[in-house]
């Protein structure tokens, strides 16, 4: 899938820290690409890189195929982990003023407000200032500045912070909307939940380089451990009998009379046809599940992975 942005090579230091060291990431167009890294990893310089508010030291970022320019910043939305509202502004006036600075007409901005007005039952509060808003409801005023203009490049920098369940999932519900309406969005978080929930593709930063990079789902089978979890009927000891060379068992639950779940993971040598080929003779399978490692695993093995070779000093991300 052709990328909507794309950098290439991309370096940036300051001072004698590499706050980026050579990263190349492809965010495919129509599609929410989540950006992962512990504290320090290098993300929010990306992303300032990404919106043209810094500059790299080396390497080409590329917008919609052709090399990025300051034009291009019209047509991104950014929310930042740091809000950024106008307190003493009336909400009201504070998204519209940030539309018409995002190239809206006044009537165009007006049409599209009470639009969110509604979707986010915003009518009770609207004229208020923002200053007296509560932390939601301030989210949800930085929420609609990032994204009445529609955008069609999104980057969203934790974006369920502060946020209860409730605003969360409309929230989330509303970036899937993005998504589907032809939004690409980038999503830097540090909830893998959100990562499993949410993303199509994923690239990880850490120590300024990129170490993983591709979809979701590929990624998640490129990590497999070869467990599996079975659900059967029968008699536990003739399954074991069945099961001889072809894995080993890590737990076994009874679930009722006759019927187990077992966790087992596979021997190198054996592979899963041969193994139910067997099984199937000697007692009657319920369920099958391939067993792939969830995202915080992955993450966490990466940092921890990292964490043994040597770190730069003198900047904090």
């Amino acid at each position: 899938m052709t990328p909507l942005f794309k950098a290439e090579q991309i370096v940036k230091r300051f001072g004698k820290h590499i706050a980026l060291d050579n990263v190349s990431i492809e965010v495919p167009t129509q599609r929410i690409f989540g950006l992962l890294g512990p504290n320090g990893a290098g993300k929010t310089t990306l992303i300032r890189i990404m919106n043209r508010i810094i500059a790299p030291d080396s390497g080409t970022c590329y917008f919609n195929g052709k090399v990025m320019t300051d034009a291009d910043t019209d047509r991104i939305g950014y929310m930042p982990e740091e809000r950024g509202l106008y307190k003493k502004m009336s909400v009201s006036e504070h998204v519209l003023y940030l539309a018409q600075l995002k190239g809206m007409t006044q009537s165009d901005a007006r049409k599209s407000w009470a639009e969110w007005v509604e979707k986010f039952n915003m009518q009770a509060w609207k004229n208020k200032k923002v200053e007296d808003l509560s932390k939601g409801m301030q989210q949800k005023v930085q929420f609609v500045c990032t994204v009445i203009h529609k955008p069609l490049f999104l980057i969203l920098d934790e974006p369920f912070s502060g946020f209860d369940p409730v605003n969360a999932d409309l929230v989330k519900n509303e970036i899937l909307e993005l998504k589907k309406n032809g939004t690409t969005i980038v999503l830097s978080t540090h909830s893998m939940a959100s990562v499993e929930e949410l993303c199509d593709d994923i690239a990880m930063i850490h120590k300024g380089q990129c170490v993983l990079n591709g979809s979701v789902q590929q990624i998640r089978k490129q990590f497999k451990t070869g467990e599996y979890e079975i659900v059967f009927a029968g008699n536990m000891v003739t399954f074991t009998t069945a099961l001889w060379a072809g894995g080993k068992i890590i737990s076994q639950t009874n679930l009722g009379t006759d019927l187990w779940k077992v966790r087992l993971v596979l021997n190198p040598q054996a592979n899963i046809n041969g193994l139910l080929h067997e099984l199937i003779q000697k007692v009657e399978i319920k369920s099958l599940h391939e067993y792939l490692p969830g995202m915080h695993e992955i993450f966490v093995s990466h940092v921890k992975e990292g964490e043994k070779s040597p770190v730069s000093e003198g900047y904090t991300e």
